[in-house]
C-alpha cells in the first residue's frame, strides 16, 4: 500500500479528465480539439474528455481529426438499456457516440436530480454492461465534513458505487464544498480521503487491484493547485471542471503528470 509521504505510484498511469458540464457549442469544441492536439504531445496521462450530449458526435469527431490521443466520455447515462425515457441515454448509445467512459454519480447529478447512492450503483453496472469504463464520484457536503462524517460519507458512497464488483473503473474523489466555490481541498486533506479510499478498495478487491486502481482529484483544480496535489501518494490525476474549459489551463494541468 502507498502511504502518505510516498511519491505517486509509478504502477497507475495518471489519469487527467475534462468536465464540460453544460458549456461549450460545436465551434468551440472544435477549437478546443485543435489546440489540445496541437499542445498534447507525448502525455503520460490518459486523457479524456466528457462533454455535454449533444456535444458528443462532434467531440468525437473533432478529437480523432485533431487530438487522437484523448479519449471520450458521457456525462451520465440511464442504468436501462434502452426504453421511454425520455431525455436519457443509454450505455449503448454512449458507446455508438465513440465514447469509452461514463461519469457515474457526479455531485451535482446527486443534488440537482436527487440520485442516490443505489441509482449510482446501478448506472456503474449498466456502465459496465455496455463496455464502458465507469468514472465513480463520491465526495461530502460541507455540512458532512464539519459533522466529522467524511469518512463514512466515501465508505458509504463506494460501497453502494461498486456493489457490481466492476473490474475497469476509477473513482474521483470531490470534496462538495470546494465544487466550483474556488475553494480546494489542501493536499493534506484530498491525500487522507484517497488513502481512506484505497484502503476502502483493498478491503472489497485486495492490494492488486486496490494498488493499480486510479483515483484521481476533482474540487476546483487549477494549473497552480495541480503540482502540489499531484504529489501526494495517492492522487492519481484530476476530474477538471471549470479550468478545463481553457484549454491552456487544461494542457497545464495534464503537464503536471509528467510525459512518457
Amino acid at each position: 500500500m502507498t502511504r502518505a509521504g510516498d511519491r505517486p505510484s509509478a504502477r497507475r498511469v495518471p489519469l487527467v479528465a475534462a468536465n464540460w458540464k453544460m458549456h461549450l457549442l460545436r465551434r468551440d469544441v472544435e477549437d478546443f480539439a485543435r489546440v489540445l492536439g496541437a499542445g498534447l504531445g507525448a502525455p503520460r496521462a490518459e486523457v479524456v474528455i466528457f462533454p455535454s450530449h449533444p456535444l458528443l458526435a462532434p467531440a468525437a469527431q473533432a478529437l480523432a481529426a485533431a487530438a487522437p490521443g484523448a479519449a471520450l466520455g458521457g456525462q451520465d447515462l440511464h442504468p436501462e438499456p434502452k426504453g421511454a425515457f425520455t431525455g436519457d441515454v443509454s450505455g449503448a448509445q454512449l458507446r455508438d457516440a465513440g465514447c469509452t467512459w461514463v461519469l457515474c454519480g457526479h455531485s451535482e447529478r446527486r443534488r440537482d436530480h436527487a440520485e442516490n447512492d443505489e441509482l449510482v450503483g446501478n448506472k456503474v453496472a449498466a456502465a459496465v454492461r455496455s463496455g464502458l469504463a465507469p468514472l465513480l464520484c463520491v465526495g461530502e457536503r460541507r455540512e458532512e465534513r464539519h459533522a466529522g462524517e467524511t469518512l463514512a460519507v466515501l465508505e458509504r458512497q463506494l460501497a453502494a458505487g461498486l456493489a457490481s464488483r466492476p473490474q475497469r473503473f476509477a473513482v474521483a474523489y470531490e470534496p462538495v464544498w470546494a465544487i466550483g466555490t474556488g475553494e480546494t481541498a489542501t493536499p493534506e486533506i484530498a491525500q487522507e480521503a484517497h488513502a481512506f479510499l484505497r484502503e476502502q478498495l483493498v478491503g472489497r478487491y485486495g492490494i492488486e487491484t486496490a494498488e493499480r486502481t486510479r483515483i484521481v482529484y476533482g474540487g476546483s483544480v487549477t494549473p497552480e493547485n495541480a503540482a502540489a496535489l499531484r504529489e501526494e501518494a495517492d492522487i492519481d490525476g484530476f476530474l477538471v471542471g471549470g479550468a478545463s474549459l481553457d484549454v491552456g489551463k487544461f494542457l497545464a494541468i495534464i503537464r503536471v503528470c509528467g510525459s512518457a
